[in-house]
């Protein structure tokens, strides 16, 4: 199994738009289709051409399986300290349980140091215990309560 994290394109947007929807809240929220939604493809421009962001993807053996976004975020924090935000992990379904999400997990991470972030943080979904679970044993530590308001 050969394995490769790379930098998203665009004929990526319908491989990762079905990963994200590949869980029971993603099937509630996304809209899977062989043609992007033109909202998929204005954010997916929006994030390629930001400097602070970077969609990637994980290929196994040529296909994309795995997905997730890190967010470069200047703080005035912790003497101003620039932190790595990574959301939006998916690994395909099919293919959980392999150490495929860790061996992303510890690409973004890498991504973050040579980048020069002194933290990297993320969220995931209350109801995700699994993914909790899979994150404390990286090393992440549940320090903070999260809240989100949609508009």
């Amino acid at each position: 199994m050969t394995t490769a994290m790379r930098r998203a394109t665009r004929a990526d947007i319908v491989a990762i738009v079905a990963l994200l929807a590949d869980d029971e809240l993603g099937r509630q929220r996304e809209v899977v289709g062989p043609v992007p939604d033109a909202r998929y493809v204005a954010a997916f421009e929006a994030i390629d051409a930001d400097p602070n962001q970077l969609l990637a993807v994980l290929e196994v053996d040529g296909a994309v399986v795995g997905t997730l976004q890190i967010s470069y975020l200047p703080n005035m924090n912790r003497i101003g300290t620039l932190r790595g935000q990574i959301e939006a992990v998916h690994v395909d379904g099919r293919l959980r349980g392999q150490g495929l999400g860790h061996q992303m997990i510890e690409w973004a991470v890498a991504q973050c140091q040579a980048r020069g972030c002194g933290m990297v943080q993320l969220t995931s979904n209350k109801s995700r215990t699994e993914a909790h679970r899979f994150y404390g044993r990286l090393g992440f530590e549940a320090s903070h309560e999260g809240f989100k308001r949609l508009l």
